[in-house]
């Protein structure tokens, strides 16, 4: 199964992520969505799991959890908008992929054998930060991530 995992888009999405993620069997956004519009058009290319970012304050993103779980296979994935939030141990809790946003910096790494993947800013250029998502091909009991850093 390949997933997409966008973060960050603040109400765009640009046609390279859509490129991107074409072909994706689900997209999980992981909040700072924007506008219901984002959301939308990502169901136009498959299932899509979002939460609830820091900007999603409107009245369309109450409906939106600030966090949830994802069966992915074997494996369950743990989506927070801000990593500084998170209040559990993920190994302890059964996590075994923790997904995040917030920081715009695309992030790629294990510990205690839980990957921690934030796939960046999906949207607006933020500093001198690149605009990437990220893909998660969850297999058996694994997850291989890839950031891809878009040409915007």
């Amino acid at each position: 199964m390949v997933i997409g995992v966008v973060s960050d888009t603040h109400g765009l999405l640009r046609p390279q992520v859509i490129d991107a993620l074409d072909g994706v069997e689900l997209i999980l956004h992981a909040g700072d969505v924007g506008s219901p519009e984002v959301i939308d058009e990502l169901m136009d290319l498959a299932p899509v799991i979002a939460i609830r970012g820091n900007i999603d304050r409107d009245e369309w993103a109450r409906a939106l959890p600030a966090t949830t779980a994802v069966p992915l296979g074997q494996v369950l994935a743990y989506m927070i908008h801000d990593l500084n939030e998170l209040d559990m141990v993920p190994a302890a809790a059964g996590v075994g992929v923790v997904i995040s946003g917030h920081s715009h910096r695309p992030r790629c790494a294990w510990r205690d054998d839980v990957l921690f993947l934030n796939p960046g800013s999906a949207g607006p250029r933020r500093f001198h930060l690149p605009v990437t998502v990220a893909l998660l091909e969850a297999t058996g009991n694994g997850s291989e991530p890839r950031v891809i850093e878009l040409a915007v």
